[in-house]
């Protein structure tokens, strides 16, 4: 089991000067603590003009001064928005294997195709194309890094023969992931062999469904790379303390907040209704219902890392029997917990959560094709 952090930068109104600086710094400092403490992973989104929910528009940038601070945790581009209007195949080509580059082969490469029509429609996008330009772009990469020169005629882009430089350090490539929202993009990773990168939080029995049905059909995917990536993550928040009622109170803070924020995309569907976006806003079956357990203290939901250090070990253990091959947690939103408490929850977590998982070496996972 592998364990990251994962940035949105949720950032609190009012939008007083300095606030966007203070929730990029914390991030900063909470990288650099990942890397001391032996986390895996720390990603950073991308989306545009979704005000409180993710100020994370240029994670390239925030992922470039992650590399440049850190020495061991994987930098995780979680994900590139593949789309023409807003992210050129070739300037991603160039932009990946340059932080690739950086970090000392540390990247690992999230594809996505976007969610909300407040992003689509602010680079005037038609979310019909969306689906079709991503499988362009996931396929056409894995050539850019490795073909010299290369020639290509698409349907989103094309381009006379040039060599993209630079080429990353990791060969054939860094990587590749595909951010899961709604059910059946597992699907889409798995057709394709690469990596399940959940970013919604989902119930056991809804995870497991799709893990199974992910490592059902990547084991006869028609991979587009040389190598397949068949690792498995989901996403989940984390406030870890000694005292059960003070975690609770707390994390549940964050857990509720980040919800609310999450809460006010659900109505972008109703703005550009289509077929190409079934499940916005991190909707999924059973997503409305009751996911507490019998063991569960009263106000948390199933499987959500909030507790104390007995209680995340049992979460883990339960999400590990279901295949899962890492989790990435939110360790705030919004600022609503002091950074001080963000930083002692981690260590926490380091010293009695994470040693209960460290029988086997972490590494970037995936299978020669």
């Amino acid at each position: 089991m592998q364990f990251g952090i994962f940035f949105e930068m949720s950032t609190p109104r009012p939008f007083s000067p300095g606030i966007e600086r203070t929730v990029y710094h914390h991030a900063l400092e909470q990288a650099r603590l990942a890397d001391e403490l032996g986390f895996d992973w720390v990603w950073a989104v991308e989306h545009h003009f979704l005000e409180e929910y993710s100020h994370c528009s240029a994670p390239e940038v925030v992922l470039s001064a992650v590399a440049a601070q850190t020495r061991q945790i994987r930098v995780g581009h979680g994900a590139v928005v593949c789309v023409p209007e807003m992210n050129h195949p070739i300037r991603v080509a160039e932009r990946a294997a340059a932080l690739d580059i950086i970090s000392d082969g540390r990247l690992e490469f999230g594809t996505a195709r976007s969610s909300t029509w407040t992003e689509l429609g602010g680079f005037q996008v038609d979310p019909d194309d969306t689906k079709k330009t991503w499988d362009e772009y996931v396929r056409v990469l894995p050539r850019m890094w490795a073909d010299e020169p290369l020639s290509y005629e698409g349907t989103c882009f094309s381009m006379p023969e040039r060599n993209v430089l630079p080429k990353p350090v990791q060969k054939p490539h860094p990587p590749m992931w595909v951010t899961v929202t709604s059910p059946g993009t597992e699907l889409d990773a798995a057709e394709r062999g690469l990596g399940c990168l959940g970013v919604a939080a989902t119930s056991y029995a809804e995870q497991e469904r799709r893990t199974r049905e992910y490592h059902r059909v990547v084991q006869s995917c028609d991979p587009v790379s040389t190598v397949v990536n068949d690792q498995v993550t989901t996403l989940n928040f984390l406030y870890c303390h000694e005292d059960a009622a003070h975690a609770a109170a707390s994390g549940m803070r964050m857990v509720q907040l980040f919800g609310l924020s999450n809460s006010h995309l659900l109505w972008t569907r109703e703005a550009y209704p289509t077929r190409a976006y079934q499940s916005l806003g991190n909707l999924a079956p059973g997503g409305a219902a009751d996911r507490s357990g019998p063991g569960d203290p009263h106000g948390i939901p199933e499987g959500i890392g909030v507790g104390d250090p007995d209680r995340l070990v049992a979460v883990i253990r339960r999400w590990e029997s279901i295949g899962i091959t890492g989790i990435n947690f939110f360790v705030n939103a919004c600022e609503v917990i002091g950074q001080d408490d963000v930083l002692a929850s981690m260590r926490l977590f380091a010293n009695e959560v994470m040693p209960k998982f460290r029988t086997e070496a972490s590494g970037p996972g995936g299978t020669a094709c």
